[in-house]
């Protein structure tokens, strides 16, 4: 008996040839120096900062070379998905707007090149596995879990290299009819990959990212197909994918790189061209407690996870800004360089990636966000804000969608000028900053923040005397401004703070301390932005009526 018979017991209903493949996923007919590239996650738990990263890449390097960005699931690992992680991998890719140019997602194929789902993919994977059974480069592997467990524990304990290699690749002595009668009398068995590498011997390999390496070649007997659903490994199923959807550039974390000798061997038993890799950086990050730089988990970190940005109500841009420069040493010059252009018009280059990995910094992606927010219009706030408050903070949400004018007016204050307010890291950030500008809020919080011990009657007297004396809503800022000294000056406090600080036992105290009391009594809070701004949202009967709740309350 031959091989040929072996292949035909395993896989009797496989009529079809790789030719027959090849010739149903013809090459792409791309311009010259297009670049096809995949996001291929496993839906195994939920997108992650790093996979936010490899998306980005990919997109960029497809998109900036008129080329390709496909999304491929991964989930040949079904015993370990998570229910809802595919949609959740679409909303991501849907909220940052870099959807992939083909995918399938919800009954639909968009791309020529599928099925995009691994496990509708089965006969695709059947057909390879079986010309490899034929041609001598995979065989059935009948060793049990038990006889598995023996096999590591002896090679830890005489400190060998893991795996089912050489000796103790037992399945690869039987004869064609031994492994016959066992696959005809039921007993379970993988396709191992037979390789026919020599350990003591080297490969050499040019990673885009980390530049040429030196690998032993693969000699390990690796499962291309499991026992209980006859689905195919990553290591295989990627390899056949990767070869008819004519991927050209492959990104994938680091922890990859130690796969590549199989992988190099895979492609060859085949005589298939490899795709180049770009194997991106370990995010790492500054462990509070300890100070010390750790990778970022999922377990600990909640940042880790791509659910904390968009709870936050990070802009997205800032997002991406954020990933693309821990993705790129030089993208934060580049930014500064061109503030307006798309980011995927970034020239993207492996070379510049770190390969000690990637130290993500949230102060810095606040930074980033704060930048953008503040460049905003105020009206494009609010209704970012009011979005995010609808889907996140429902209490939020119903209060300043009863006080759009107020709420765009108050996210207006010292944000048309040359150098704009930079307060809010998102959109969450906002409302703890601007309750107070809300009745149905302030009611709640009443506890006021003076700078220093005030006596309460010389704050009523202020606050009386300006609203009932000197306020005009007509005035402008100087006008107001001006008022506002002069009241000061007659209640003997100094409008001069080069004169306040030289004599100041001459004063009841300085026109700061003067606006601080007003701006304490209205807000309950001693930094807020432009006082007179604030009083013209509030307008005359609002401050009276806080003066009173003032006068209850203090």
């Amino acid at each position: 008996m031959t091989n040929k018979d072996l292949a035909e017991v395993i896989f009797p209903d496989i009529t079809t040839t790789i030719e027959d493949y090849e010739k149903m996923y013809p090459p792409r007919n791309l311009p010259e120096g297009a670049k096809v590239t995949r996001f291929a996650p496993s839906p195994t738990g939920f997108m992650h900062i790093g996979n936010m990263m490899s998306a980005l890449i990919d997109y960029v390097v497809a998109h900036s070379s008129n080329g390709i960005f496909y999304l491929r699931n991964e989930d040949t690992d079904q015993m370990r998905s998570v229910e809802g992680s595919v949609e959740f991998i679409h909303h991501v890719l849907e909220h940052y707007d870099i959807m992939p140019d083909e995918y399938e997602y919800d009954n639909k194929i968009i791309g020529k090149y599928g099925p995009y789902i691994q496990s509708e993919r089965m006969p695709i994977y059947h057909t390879f596995i079986k010309h490899l059974i034929e041609i001598g480069r995979a065989y059935p592997c009948f060793l049990t879990k038990e006889e598995l467990d023996e096999i590591r524990e002896y090679q830890q304990k005489s400190k060998k290299r893991i795996g089912i290699y050489g000796r103790y690749a037992k399945s690869r002595n039987l004869t064609i009819e031994e492994a016959i009668a066992k696959i005809k009398n039921g007993e379970p068995y993988v396709i191992r990959f037979k390789s026919e590498g020599d350990f003591s011997k080297k490969i050499a390999f040019e990673d885009l990212t980390q530049g040429k390496l030196e690998f032993p070649e693969n000699d390990l007997d690796v499962p291309i197909m499991k026992s209980e659903n006859k689905l195919p490994t990553y290591h295989f199923a990627h390899v056949v994918d990767d070869h008819l959807m004519h991927t050209t550039h492959v990104v994938r974390g680091s922890e990859w790189v130690s796969s590549i000798p199989l992988h190099y061997e895979l492609f060859q038993a085949f005589g298939f061209k490899m795709p180049k890799y770009i194997h991106t950086s370990l995010i790492l990050k500054k462990d509070e407690e300890t100070g010390n730089i750790r990778k970022i988990s999922k377990r600990k970190d909640p940042e880790a996870l791509m659910f904390y940005y968009e709870e936050k109500g990070y802009p997205q841009i800032a997002v991406i800004d954020a990933v693309l420069t821990i993705a790129n040493s030089n993208f934060e010059v580049w930014r500064e360089q061109n503030p307006d252009k798309p980011f995927y018009e970034f020239p993207f280059s492996p070379k510049k990636m770190s390969a000690s990995g990637a130290l993500f910094d949230l102060d810095k992606l606040d930074n980033i966000s704060k930048n953008y927010i503040s460049k905003m219009s105020a009206q494009d706030l609010y209704h970012e804000y009011l979005s995010w408050a609808k889907k996140y903070e429902e209490n939020v949400y119903n209060i300043i969608s009863n006080h759009e004018s107020d709420t765009i007016n108050f996210l207006n204050i010292e944000r048309l000028v040359k150098k704009p307010r930079k307060d809010y890291e998102n959109y969450s950030s906002i409302f703890p900053k601007s309750w107070y500008m809300y009745d149905e809020a302030w009611k709640d919080n009443i506890t006021y923040n003076f700078p220093q011990d005030v006596v309460k009657e010389e704050v009523i007297n202020i606050m009386n005397t300006y609203l009932n004396s000197y306020y005009d809503p007509k005035d402008n800022q100087d006008e107001w401004f001006n008022k506002i000294k002069d009241l000061a000056s007659s209640m003997d406090y100094a409008t001069d703070m080069k004169e306040y600080k030289q004599n100041s036992k001459n004063y009841q105290g300085s026109i700061a301390d003067f606006t601080g009391y007003m701006r304490v009594v209205l807000t309950t809070q001693s930094m807020t932005p432009n006082l007179y701004d604030i009083m013209q949202i509030l307008g005359k009967d609002r401050m009276l009526k806080r003066l009173e709740i003032f006068k209850e309350n203090y």
